[in-house]
């Protein structure tokens, strides 16, 4: 099997209900900070991918694409990315930042970052038709517009998932038909099971697709299996934990 299958890359597009008007300007992202932290408690550090050792995090230290960054037990951390969007880490939190709005062949500009283990919360508005926010992990992966979303990701347990505060996404497991999908109706539609991809393997699987909207989750364990999907609530006992309310209440205040 292609060694891409093992973990079954999913593609996610979250679509806001509103659409974002361009702002991007590669010429000045080069010129000025690509991303902060605004906010650090307790202990968390951060160094190039490549690198050996680690640095301390603090209020203001930069963030940069190839930066690996980790929250310790009983640390947070925020990240305001060019001075639009906002990453959260939970403590005991993994990410590498591949991307951080850099200009694409096709002359897009790209963000991505990988969730290596733990929980981020995101609320990321700046995306436009000439740029692309992705957020990946090992099971699953989202290209995100205009929306406040929450990833977790457990490598032990082999699942991760996401849910959608605001927003409307896509999720399949079939990234090379996700170009021409709209998100017409948030109703699952299953498109045709497995099939031969160029090259001599073949998907073991079957493919799906998935429209999920804000006040649902979906849940994708070893293989791209759906676990679980359906909406949440507000009064649902896992949003009432310290994490979700510090975020809300972080968002409220900017």
């Amino acid at each position: 099997m292609n060694k891409a299958w093992h973990s079954l890359f999913l593609l996610l597009i979250v679509s806001f209900l509103l659409a974002a008007k361009p702002w991007h300007d590669a010429s000045k992202l080069d010129s000025a900070k690509k991303g902060l932290f605004t906010l650090v408690e307790g202990d968390v550090k951060k160094k190039q991918v490549v690198a050996e050792d680690w640095i301390r995090a603090q209020k203001n230290t930069d963030v940069n694409g190839g930066d690996r960054v980790r929250t310790l037990l009983q640390a947070r951390a925020e990240m305001q990315l060019a001075q639009l969007d906002v990453i959260r880490l939970a403590p005991q939190t993994t990410i590498d930042i591949v991307k951080l709005y850099e200009e694409t062949k096709d002359k897009k500009i790209q963000t991505q970052i990988n969730l290596k283990e733990g929980d981020i919360w995101g609320k990321v508005k700046s995306v436009d038709a000439n740029s692309e926010f992705e957020v990946n992990s090992d099971f699953a992966g989202a290209a995100i517009t205009g929306t406040v979303f929450r990833v977790s990701h457990d490598s032990t347990q082999q699942e991760t998932q996401l849910k959608v505060y605001t927003g409307e996404v896509r999720i399949s497991n079939v990234p090379e038909k996700m170009g021409s999908l709209t998100p017409q109706s948030v109703a699952p539609t299953r498109v045709e099971g497995p099939r031969q991809i160029p090259g001599p393997t073949q998907i073991s699987v079957e493919e799906w697709l998935y429209l999920v909207k804000s006040y649902q989750q979906i849940t994708i364990g070893k293989n791209g299996q759906v676990k679980s999907k359906g909406a949440f609530k507000r009064t649902d006992r896992e949003e009432a934990d310290d994490w979700v309310k510090w975020n809300q209440q972080r968002d409220r205040a900017r």
